[in-house]
């Protein structure tokens, strides 16, 4: 299959398509501005519906309903639009409906900047909106991670009915990179739909009903329990991550998207020096790779967490440690992105100087 150059916003847009979306609702927002874009031209010629609500709000509920359907359905924005759509998106969870939704960060707080941050970590696997949930959390480092997450999610989506987050960056939406697309919906797998979803009756089975609102504790408690088997299940079946060189390392970098491909050019030099480094790349941001962890905590290795952030992914990395071993913590925020230099640098003073 030949490869084609495509940017990052507009290979989820396409990948999407492929997967069997053919509902796009959204609101315009820099860095992120191309899903839309494609998604306006290309819906009307398959088939499909694009519609730029008036909001973020009007966007999150117009997924709500169309997922409610058992649609593939998918929206689209940067950091503030999120922050917009939380609400919106635990109705979603605490309905069951699945959809996906794509995060390409910004900084921040506030209106930030356009530049590419990754400080929506927190907001997006602590939960964003109110009540006990989750999100199946994808973190792409490169367009064809992209191309590739986006079906995934959507067939995570169907499979455990849920939201799923693709999170990437400014940089990541931006940039260009050959790719691979599949064939149309080659690798969608649709999970059956006839037990939940609102699809019309025609009198011939039993209502089904889209809803979040229970007003017995006891029915809304047991309903959160049930849910959370779920989310134990993914916890287990669901982990992604990349390992490189953590076997001989002593110094281990934990990274994901873009500052993952950076620090693995700091890796390759710190070796060229004679320094030991490794990376652990989580592509599931929730579920956490814990087990990554488990697998090199010796006693012995240290762990650098770089972000584009004041340190929010470092707390989960903390906890996967567990006290077994020394973790550091590296970053530039405000848009910035941290250079190789920089991260090389860091790993010599944890080194012990300069080789």
């Amino acid at each position: 299959m030949a490869k084609v150059l495509v940017k990052g916003n507009e290979a989820i847009a396409e990948a999407a398509i492929r997967a069997g979306c053919r509902l796009f609702f959204g609101y315009p927002i820099t860095p992120q501005t191309e899903v839309s874009a494609y998604m306006a031209k290309k819906m009307p010629k398959i088939g499909g519906t694009f519609l730029q609500a008036e909001s973020e709000v009007a966007a999150i509920n117009m997924v709500y309903g169309a997922g409610g359907t058992g649609s593939r359905v998918m929206t689209s924005s940067s950091s503030p639009g999120i922050s917009l759509k939380s609400e919106g998106i635990s109705y979603i969870a605490g309905a069951d409906v699945p959809c996906v939704i794509v995060n390409i960060v910004r900084g921040g707080p506030g209106l930030g900047g356009i530049q590419p941050a990754q400080s929506d970590y927190f907001q997006a696997v602590k939960g964003g909106g109110h009540g006990d949930y989750h999100l199946l959390v994808l973190a792409p480092s490169s367009i064809q991670e992209m191309v590739d997450l986006t079906s995934h999610a959507f067939n995570k989506a169907d499979e455990y009915r849920m939201p799923v987050m693709i999170m990437g960056d400014g940089m990541l939406g931006q940039m260009m990179e050959p790719v691979e697309f599949p064939e149309e919906e080659e690798n969608a797998v649709y999970a059956s739909k006839e037990d939940w979803a609102t699809t019309g009756t025609k009198m011939e089975r039993k209502h089904n009903i889209i809803n979040s609102l229970y007003i017995d504790p006891n029915t809304l408690e047991n309903t959160v329990i049930e849910r959370q088997k779920k989310y134990d299940i993914i916890a287990k079946e669901e982990v992604m991550y990349e390992e490189v060189d953590t076997k001989d390392a002593d110094i281990i970098l934990v990274a994901y998207g873009t500052t993952a491909r950076i620090c693995k050019t700091a890796m390759a030099k710190a070796r060229e020096k004679g320094i030991k480094v490794g990376l652990i790349r989580p592509i599931t941001l929730w579920p956490f790779p814990t087990v990554a962890f488990d697998k090199v905590c010796d006693g012995k290795k240290k762990f650098l967490t770089v972000e584009m952030s004041m340190g929010q992914m470092v707390e989960d990395v903390k906890l996967s440690v567990n006290g077994r071993g020394e973790v550091e913590f590296f970053g530039r925020t405000g848009g910035v992105v941290p250079t190789p230099n920089e991260i090389l640098a860091k790993i010599e003073e944890m080194a012990g100087g300069a080789k």
